[in-house]
């Protein structure tokens, strides 16, 4: 499964750890002991005591995804990778896996990101010593045939294709190949449509990649939920710590400034809503700044329920069905954006002055104060309320650990949300949210009658 990261689309390294044993006291926005543990592989280790009798939600997180792909004709392998890591090994072969799975119970399924792929299991605590024996085994031993490789690329394809009969993969495509011209992120996590087309021949390439990045050292155990703690470290030892293999370096091309405005419009042949967007170049997600922080306040800011932008275009005017704001938290520098799914495509230049309006009022020093607070403490409550269950807490862990790379990610990252200043968003719309740094997008159907 691909994980989208422009919501609205869908309507929807840190310092090295210790190599004993340390425990995180809970805090404000982590309220759960944390204890984390480093193998001398480069195996960390996460666990999370947590108040679900006889349940635990188990993560690997592997700290790869389409970022990483650097080698032309080779798109799209994080992602296809995350579906042959479900094809056995010799001591679990293909199916057998999936039967032991099965027996206990537990939800077990994947996703890929333009920066992490994340595998996740949740189920009967009564299970987890298996589970672990079965998850460190396929990690270290995965194997397959050529034939089969060659079965899954042709699924990737068909997954591909019922990806692109929906307007969110083209869009997506589309504002990626225009805002980078040099960076990795300049393709989608699905790949180029061409390389996806010739992954059926690159059977060596697949086991490079398995061993480039499927190392113990670029991957991070989230264990959260009902266990001893003591046993689960005992079984994490005996089944991961052979394993032996070492991450490989790669030269990611740094995307160049961008000095003037960018556009793209796409043509869509079927019936849908227009749309227009409006992205940035924006930094990387790093704990030693505060830029990913704003972001996520800046994007509830201009575009949220509680903005002038939304009460004007949605609720008032009725210009837009929807509009929102998009700051995902990247490993490098990546974009933010601002999203309108229009009534009608004869209300697009209305859309674009109010967004255009409202980013130069900000910029021009005007902020309600009293908004940003609320929006702070509103994303604050909506963490907490988002962490109630083992699996919600191990995703969250997992994703943000993912992205920055330490395992008190998530807290940190909302602490400096909370540190977050009305005059920071002005600092940061002035230096970001310009027309030179800009890419535009956008989108008109065909009708129903066949024209525009």
């Amino acid at each position: 499964m691909q994980r989208r990261l422009l919501p609205l689309l869908l309507l929807l390294l840190g310092a090295a750890l210790p190599a004993a044993a340390a425990e995180q006291a809970p805090s404000p926005f982590f309220p759960y002991p944390m204890k984390v543990d480093r193998l001398p592989n480069g195996l960390t280790v996460v666990r999370v005591p947590f108040n679900s009798p006889g349940l635990i939600a188990y993560q690997t997180v592997v700290r790869v995804g389409s970022r990483n792909e650097v080698e032309p004709g080779k798109t799209g392998f994080a992602h296809f990778f995350e579906h042959m890591m479900f094809k056995g090994t010799k001591n679990f072969p293909e199916g057998e896996r999936e039967k032991v799975i099965s027996t206990y119970g537990y939800d077990d399924n994947a996703f890929t990101s333009d920066d992490v792929t994340v595998y996740h299991s949740y189920g009967p605590t009564a299970g987890l010593e298996k589970l672990v024996e079965i998850e460190a085994d396929r990690f270290r031993n995965l194997e397959y045939s050529e034939p089969s490789f060659q079965t899954e690329a042709l699924a990737v394809l068909g997954e591909y294709h019922k990806n692109a009969a929906q307007p969110y993969l083209k869009i997506e495509e589309e504002l990626a190949r225009t805002a980078f011209t040099k960076h990795t992120y300049g393709h989608t996590t699905l790949g180029y449509y061409d390389d996806i087309k010739a992954m059926p021949q690159a059977y060596a390439y697949s086991r490079t990649f398995f061993e480039r990045w499927y190392t113990p050292d670029n991957v991070i155990l989230v264990i959260v939920g009902d266990f001893n703690d003591d046993a689960l470290m005992q079984a994490v030892r005996k089944s991961y710590g052979p394993w032996d293999r070492k991450s490989a370096t790669v030269t990611v091309p740094t995307e160049p400034p961008q000095t003037k405005e960018r556009s793209v419009h796409i043509d869509w042949p079927q019936s849908t809503q227009p749309r227009l967007i409006y992205a940035w170049h924006t930094p990387a997600a790093r704990l030693d700044t505060s830029s990913a922080a704003i972001q996520t306040v800046l994007a509830d800011y201009l575009a949220g329920p509680t903005s002038p932008l939304y009460k004007e275009l949605v609720l008032d005017k009725q210009l837009a069905q929807e509009i929102g704001g998009d700051a995902t938290i990247h490993r490098d520098p990546h974009l933010f954006s601002l999203v309108a799914v229009l009534q009608e495509e004869r209300y697009e230049g209305a859309v674009r002055s109010a967004f255009n309006a409202a980013v130069k009022e900000l910029a021009t020093g005007k902020v309600d104060a009293a908004r940003v607070e609320a929006i702070k403490s509103n994303t604050r409550y909506g963490l907490l309320m988002g962490m109630e269950t083992a699996k919600s807490v191990a995703t969250q862990l997992s994703w943000y650990a993912g992205i920055y790379g330490t395992p008190d990610a998530l807290a940190r990252h909302y602490q400096k949300v909370s540190e977050v200043k009305p005059a920071d968003l002005v600092t940061f719309a002035r230096k970001y949210l310009t027309a030179a740094n800009r890419t535009v997008l956008t989108l008109t159907p065909k009708t129903a009658g066949g024209q525009k």
